[in-house]
């Protein structure tokens, strides 16, 4: 039996390079994406969010989460406390998302010394 992303593809929606799944593919695998949702595993201030990501700029943080908020993942909410302030949590759409990425994070750890080990001997290889 195909799996979904061959049966995806064979209707020509899965591989396309426009197609509407790609876009959210992308946006879902960018650098800072995926952490973001993974940390918010309750509702969180915008400076909480940029403390915990070591190396996003408040940028990319406020794009990230814009475009997380778009795709209906991430809900924004103004707090009327002095100063105001903005915390951020996850939808249920983005919430239905924790389980695949767990799933995600699980194999990459799982996984993580043998992928090392293959980078490294392609490096060795490549190298002569």
């Amino acid at each position: 039996m195909a799996t979904t992303l061959e049966t995806s593809a064979t209707v020509g929606i899965g591989y396309r390079s426009d197609g509407p799944s790609r876009l959210i593919l992308d946006q879902l695998a960018d650098k800072w994406s995926m952490t973001v949702l993974a940390f918010l595993d309750r509702p969180r201030r915008f400076n909480e969010i940029k403390r915990h990501l070591d190396g996003v700029t408040q940028r990319v943080l406020t794009h990230t989460l814009r475009r997380l908020e778009r795709s209906g993942l991430v809900a924004r909410r103004v707090l009327t406390t002095s100063p105001i302030g903005v915390e951020y949590s996850l939808t249920p759409l983005g919430e239905s998302l924790l389980e695949p990425l767990s799933h995600l994070y699980a194999w990459t750890d799982a996984n993580l010394d043998d992928i090392r080990a293959h980078q490294l001997a392609y490096d060795q290889r490549v190298r002569g």
